[in-house]
């Protein structure tokens, strides 16, 4: 059984604010009698809302990738293994791969001899030591009596010997390049690379601390001493957010193309990016405005998207 209707309630109509279609078939909204208005504030709101579309990404390309950053020269060398300045010669060398003559051995494919690191832990003056140690054990003897010498065959094994020096040289040269290294082998030099860079054993001789705050000048706690570096620095934040940004590099380029179905893969760039912000962020509290800071994002081009929001990957 209803409930008897009160009177009041016959004087009142429900009001509904749904569009209704009119006999030309355009849909309006009830209590938009005008036309003109109607067509007027929706194109207002068309253009608010591309207006806020451009603006989200302008912010977005301010920003920067959260991920890769900006390019830099420092960063393309850890990619080519050379040094930045002989990026430019990089493009003049070739890469053919003729087969090796006893006369003119063939152009190497990597510069080899502009390059800053070397695989196997070598270094460039323990490699030209051991080259020209080579070339003096394997020198052809010079014969004591020089009235029964032939000059034109000593002449003959002197070229010979110089002919098969320059092809080991490119032989030995291609084997310890880093262009022809494993991926793991390459990391190894890039790590110690940005050890070398970002490691303030080095960078503190001409880089100046940030500036003591006011509280810190005021306070009435002696001040520590450092304890001595006992070795190279491997564990300040910039070593530490270079490391991560080297490896987040390998990690992005194998998980683009073909790659993007990799869970395995994603989850660890994830990873690696989340930590690299952690560390940023903290950096970003402790040392912002100082030099540490400026030369760390200048030469890693990291911008704002690296540590500040939310990085997804997609």
């Amino acid at each position: 059984m209803t409930s008897p209707r009160h009177p009041w309630q016959n004087h009142y109509r429900s009001f509904s604010v749904c569009s209704s279609r009119t006999k030309s078939g355009q849909i309006t909204r009830k209590g938009f009698e005008d036309s003109y208005a109607y067509h007027h504030s929706r194109q207002r709101q068309a253009a608010n809302k591309a207006r806020q579309a451009e603006l989200k990404q302008q912010r977005a390309a301010a920003l920067g990738d959260p991920i890769r950053g900006i390019t830099t020269p420092f960063m393309e060398s850890l990619d080519s293994q050379l040094p930045p300045q002989a990026m430019a010669s990089v493009q003049e060398v070739s890469y053919t791969t003729d087969a090796p003559s006893s006369d003119q051995p063939p152009p190497s494919p990597a510069n080899a001899a502009e390059e800053a690191h070397l695989n196997y832990y070598l270094t460039k003056p323990e490699l030209q030591d051991s080259l020209d140690y080579s070339r003096l054990l394997s020198e052809p003897l010079v014969s004591t009596d020089r009235d029964r010498a032939d000059p034109v065959k000593e002449a003959k094994e002197t070229q010979a010997h110089e002919a098969g020096h320059k092809i080991a040289f490119e032989a030995v040269s291609r084997i310890v390049s880093l262009a022809n290294a494993t991926s793991k082998e390459r990391t190894r030099a890039n790590v110690q690379r940005i050890i070398d860079t970002f490691g303030r054993h080095k960078t503190d001789t001409y880089l100046k601390p940030k500036a003591p705050s006011l509280q810190s000048t005021y306070s009435t706690i002696a001040e520590q001493k450092p304890t001595p570096r006992a070795g190279p620095d491997t564990g300040s934040s910039e070593v530490q957010i270079g490391i991560l940004t080297a490896k987040i590099r390998v990690l992005a380029d194998r998980y683009e193309g073909a790659n993007r179905n990799d869970k395995a893969n994603k989850r660890n760039l994830r990873l690696l990016l989340h930590r690299r912000q952690k560390l940023l962020k903290y950096m970003h509290k402790k040392e912002r405005g100082s030099q540490r800071w400026t030369n760390m994002v200048e030469k890693l081009g990291l911008t704002e998207a690296t540590w500040k929001g939310q990085i997804a990957v997609e």
